[in-house]
């Protein structure tokens, strides 16, 4: 019988990537690609003198996150921990497969994942992960990942932080089109095997929160790098879709430098750093960060109606199960519907395969949700199955900030950085 694309993802066996061709393919992406972005590294402490295993964990600014964490360390290898649904699309699926890289359900328990990075420790191998389990959203970072504090107790091995800075700017959520411009990274130990064993769960998180903070847009207030592209501003009311003088949503349209509401005329140019610059009687923020906070901050007052709900209309989308996804697509649409959140849960109603289909989630199991490319959809896991948002509207980022905010008003485990800082 023929396997799945499942079974065959979930029946290798992790080992440690090949050290010759590993570093070759490093050695050539640092001369081809990381030059583009004058990567600069700083080493507070040096992974590279570490004997032994270690784990390299890092804020995850952006998609080129791999290389700017990887090649400063050559010739060190590691096995990067990377979303399951990624080794479904074709373009992605033999890099990952020849590198051994680890498949691991985002926001979700998932042994597999678990028990292979053990078996990589256990050989003597180094692993690379990204707490935040996702990409930056907004050009910041997220608090981690439920269970990560507790994986690092059970791994054993020393932690080492990247932290990168820059790297949002060169790679944003909003739009795919790469611009060139400077990146930094710097490296520093954060736990011994002693430490760990030594630090509670809760306070191995409050560290990791602290020091893998970042704020790339406040970064660059006063770096004022410079990062190049033609359409520096297209598609960033994926991002802010609230308009900053009248309130209205969904009504902010982009062009190449700008962003402006179709409802009441507000215009913001923003410049190669990021600045943003309101025409007359026009309204902004300092940066774009901080007008995705102002959303945030909107939606915590929403929700205190307890007749709150937002619906949408949109199409599902699931992983293939023989063939790989092809054409950089992140799922096969399989079906419609209505999607929507209240104060009891998560809920759909619709089709799939042309036949009834509907499901409900949980607020205390749904912290989140991640976004495989861009802001224009988002997924979760539906008893372990990939199930991914395409909606009408350009709602994502709403949909994912009233998700968190209700997790969390409804005593989720997953809590802001507020939550730590008390």
């Amino acid at each position: 019988m023929k396997k799945t694309l499942e079974q065959k993802l979930h029946n290798k066996v992790i080992k440690k990537p090949n050290y010759v061709l590993y570093n070759f393919l490093g050695r050539f992406w640092q001369y081809t690609v990381a030059r583009k972005y004058k990567l600069k590294a700083t080493y507070i402490d040096d992974p590279r003198k570490e004997e032994g295993p270690y784990i390299l964990l890092s804020n995850h600014a952006s998609r080129m996150d791999y290389i700017f964490t990887a090649i400063p360390l050559l010739p060190h290898t590691f096995n990067f921990v990377v979303g399951y649904n990624e080794f479904f699309r074709s373009h992605l699926h033999g890099i990952f497969s020849l590198m051994h890289e680890i498949p691991k359900k985002n926001f979700t328990p998932d042994l597999y994942a678990v028990m292979e990075m053990k078996r990589v420790i256990n050989n003597g191998g180094r692993l690379t992960l990204f707490p935040e389990g996702m990409s930056s959203i907004s050009g910041g970072s997220q608090p981690v990942a439920l269970g990560t504090a507790k994986l690092l107790k059970f791994l054993k091995v020393p932690v080492y932080l990247s932290n990168i800075k820059g790297a949002y700017l060169v790679s944003p959520k909003f739009n795919l089109k790469e611009r060139h411009g400077p990146v930094e990274v710097s490296f520093k130990k954060l736990f011994s095997k002693e430490e760990l064993l030594e630090l509670r769960e809760d306070e191995i998180t409050k560290i990791l929160n602290k020091e893998i903070r970042t704020d790339d847009y406040a970064y660059n207030l006063t770096k004022k790098n410079i990062y190049k592209s033609e359409t520096i501003a297209e598609n960033i009311e994926q991002l802010l879709y609230k308009c900053a003088k009248c309130g209205h949503e969904f009504e902010n349209i982009s062009k190449a430098n700008s962003i402006e509401c179709t409802y009441c005329g507000n215009k913001v140019i923003i410049d190669n750093t990021y600045k943003l610059t309101p025409l007359k009687d026009s309204k902004t923020f300092n940066t774009p960060k901080e007008w995705f906070d102002y959303q945030r901050e909107v939606v915590k007052e929403e929700i205190k109606d307890p007749n709150f709900e937002l619906k949408e209309e949109v199409e599902i989308g699931f992983l293939p199960e023989y063939e790989y996804l092809k054409h950089k697509k992140t799922s096969e649409i399989e079906g419609k519907g209505i999607l929507k959140i209240n104060h009891q849960g998560i809920f759909f109603e619709g089709t799939r395969k042309d036949k009834p289909f509907e499901f409900s989630l949980t607020l205390k199991e749904t912290p989140t949700y991640g976004m495989c490319t861009d802001a224009s959809r988002f997924y979760t896991f539906l008893k372990g199955e990939f199930i991914e948002f395409y909606p009408k509207r350009k709602s994502v980022i709403k949909w994912l900030l009233v998700t968190e905010e209700l997790h969390r008003m409804h005593d989720g485990l997953w809590k802001s950085y507020d939550y730590y800082e008390e």
